[in-house]
C-alpha cells in the first residue's frame, strides 16, 4: 500500500504505547505509517467522575470524529473504553491478542483491610466488589492516566490502596517498578470479575475504507476477537455503558470455552452471578458464541436484573 496509514491514538503514555504496537505490526507487513496523538475529553476532565459526565465513549469520542471525518485511517483504543454500539459506518477491524485482563490492588506499606481504610478508583465496578467484600471501606474518585493515578496515590496521605488494571501497568513497564519508584506493593484481585473486554486492544476503521481495512484485519487475533464479543454483548444486553457496574469475563482451555458475569448494585450490597461453559473448536461461529452470551445476560436479567440496572440509572441520573 502507497497510502500512509494514519494512526490515530490518545497521547497519554498507555494510549502511545498500544498505538506504537499496532504501528510496528503494520510496518512488519510493510505498510507506512504515521501517529496521530489526540487528547480525549476523558483526559482533558480529570475533576469529574466519569459516571457523572454524562457521555458514552467519553475516551473514544474525539477520534470516532476524526476518523469519520478522514483526518485519521484507523484509531486504536483500550477496548473497554469503546461503547458497544459503534458509529454508523465505522468498525471493528481488529482485535489484538489479549494481555491480562486482571485488576490489581496497589497499596502502600502497613496497608490493612481489616482497619479502618480509604480506596481509590474510579470504576463503579470495581467500587461495587471491593465494598462487597469490605463494605466498611472508603471508596474515594481517583482519575488520570495510570502515572497520574499512582502520583496521587503516593502523594495523598490519607489514602492506603489503589485499583488498576494490570496490563495498563505491565505495558508501559511500571508494575516491575511500583515498589521502587513509588514504595508500593500489589497483589492480583483474583476474585474480581474484570469489565468486558479488559486487556484487549481494538482497531477500529470506516468500512468503507476498503484498502486499510483489508491491511489492519489481518492483525485481527480471532480467539481474543470472539471472546471480547461476548463479553461486550452481555453488557449491551444489560443496557450497560462502559462506567456501569457490569463484569464479564470469557477464557478458554482444555477446548472449553467458560463466561463469568456480574451485575452488582452500586453499593456492593446486591450482586447477579452467572457462570457457565460450552465447547470450544477453533472454527466455532461467532453466532453460536453471541447467543451463549445472550443466553447469560437473560439470566441475568430473570434474576432482577432489569430492575437493579433501572435503580443504578436512576441513582446516576
Amino acid at each position: 500500500m502507497s497510502h500512509i496509514i494514519k494512526i490515530g491514538t490518545r497521547d497519554s503514555e498507555l494510549a502511545m504505547w498500544q498505538a506504537k504496537t499496532v504501528q510496528a505490526q503494520l510496518d512488519a507487513l510493510g505498510h507506512k505509517t504515521e501517529l496521530f496523538p489526540v487528547k480525549s475529553q476523558g483526559d482533558l476532565n480529570l475533576t469529574e467522575p466519569l459516571y457523572e459526565m454524562g457521555i458514552t465513549g467519553i475516551f473514544t469520542k474525539t477520534l470516532d470524529v476524526a476518523l469519520i471525518k478522514g483526518e485519521i485511517d484507523i484509531a486504536v483504543h483500550s477496548l473497554k473504553d469503546v461503547p458497544t454500539r459503534l458509529p454508523k459506518g465505522m468498525v471493528q477491524a481488529a482485535v489484538m491478542e489479549r494481555a491480562s485482563f486482571k485488576d490489581l490492588l496497589v497499596y502502600k506499606d502497613g496497608f490493612n483491610p481489616d482497619q479502618e481504610t480509604t480506596i481509590a478508583t474510579g470504576s463503579l465496578r470495581r467500587k461495587s466488589q471491593w465494598l462487597n467484600m469490605y463494605p466498611h471501606h472508603n471508596i474515594v474518585d481517583l482519575r488520570g492516566n495510570v502515572n497520574t493515578r499512582l502520583a496521587k496515590l503516593q502523594s495523598n496521605k490519607e489514602w492506603n490502596a489503589a485499583i488498576f488494571a494490570k496490563a495498563g501497568l505491565d505495558r508501559i513497564g511500571l508494575l516491575a517498578k511500583l515498589k521502587s519508584n513509588f514504595g508500593f506493593e500489589y497483589t492480583d484481585l483474583d476474585s474480581f470479575i474484570p469489565a468486558p473486554a479488559q486487556g484487549a486492544m481494538m482497531i477500529a476503521v470506516m468500512g468503507a475504507n476498503k484498502e486499510v481495512l483489508r491491511a489492519v484485519s489481518k492483525l485481527n487475533h480471532q480467539q481474543t476477537a470472539i471472546c471480547v464479543d461476548m463479553e461486550r454483548r452481555f453488557l449491551r444486553d444489560l443496557e450497560g455503558g462502559c462506567t456501569a457496574p457490569i463484569g464479564a469475563i470469557v477464557t478458554v482451555k482444555n477446548d472449553q470455552l467458560t463466561f463469568k458475569g456480574t451485575l452488582m448494585s452500586l453499593d456492593g450490597k446486591q450482586r447477579i452471578d452467572v457462570t457457565d461453559s460450552m465447547p470450544w473448536f477453533d472454527n466455532i461461529e461467532m453466532e453460536e458464541c453471541l447467543a451463549f452470551a445472550k443466553n447469560q445476560s437473560q439470566k441475568v436479567i430473570s434474576q432482577g436484573g432489569k430492575e437493579l440496572m433501572t435503580e443504578i440509572k436512576q441513582s446516576l441520573a
